[in-house]
């Protein structure tokens, strides 16, 4: 279940930010999210997707100009029941589930991130997990294999899990709209776990107000 953060109208307060920023300023400028409660360096040629079509208050969803990989950054409820050690391998089978795709995902690895890289000095623990998943766009039959990146920042004292998930599309499928509409010949180059990675290490809380 999503945390409901207090962000009325951070969509559009975020557009005005950095409506005058060109791709080549995300490169180093922190970006706000949540209405400026948060920040971080996004990859280059990211979209809002917010500007394309709602999204929950509690997300921030963006997407590459010309490929089909997305980052999505969610504020969720804490899971008191579930490990430190656990509670990565817990959303990545929930993001399955909201896929669509149990039973056809894969956990590759989990990980510890380290506190000392990170400038979210509020979490208490932070994971990394890899793995895949089959995902249908929309609501076409045919399955693409998505290779998920996800990040998990643990904050206790906020009754917040924040989740930061790269989905990062490993194979089209020939019957997918994505193959049709030729992404795969896109110009733009393709974020990397290196743009993800400065993502993490950049986010930063400013106003923890958001969390009531």
């Amino acid at each position: 279940p999503a945390l409901r953060a207090e962000v009325e109208g951070k969509h559009a307060e975020d557009r005005n930010a950095s409506s005058a920023d060109s791709p080549m300023a995300q490169d180093s400028q922190p970006h706000p999210l949540f209405a400026g409660a948060f920040s971080a360096v996004l990859p280059p040629f990211s979209q809002d997707v917010s500007e394309l079509r709602e999204i929950p208050d509690n997300q921030e969803v963006f997407a590459h100009n010309a490929t089909d990989q997305s980052i999505i950054v969610e504020l969720l409820e804490y899971q008191e029941g579930v490990s430190d050690s656990d509670a990565a391998r817990y959303h990545f089978e929930d993001v399955a589930s909201s896929n669509d795709a149990e039973g056809q995902s894969e956990v590759l690895s989990v990980e510890p991130l380290p506190l000392a890289q990170l400038t979210l000095t509020a979490c208490t623990n932070a994971w990394v997990l890899t793995g895949h998943q089959l995902v249908a766009k929309f609501n076409e039959e045919a399955r693409n294999a998505v290779t998920i990146h996800m990040a998990l920042f643990r904050l206790p004292q906020h009754s917040t899990d924040m989740l930061v998930t790269f989905n990062d599309p490993a194979a089209i499928n020939p019957s997918s709209s994505s193959a049709v509409g030729g992404a795969s010949l896109a110009p733009l180059s393709p974020w990397t776990l290196a743009d993800f990675n400065r993502l993490l290490c950049t986010l930063q809380l400013h106003n923890p107000s958001i969390f009531g």
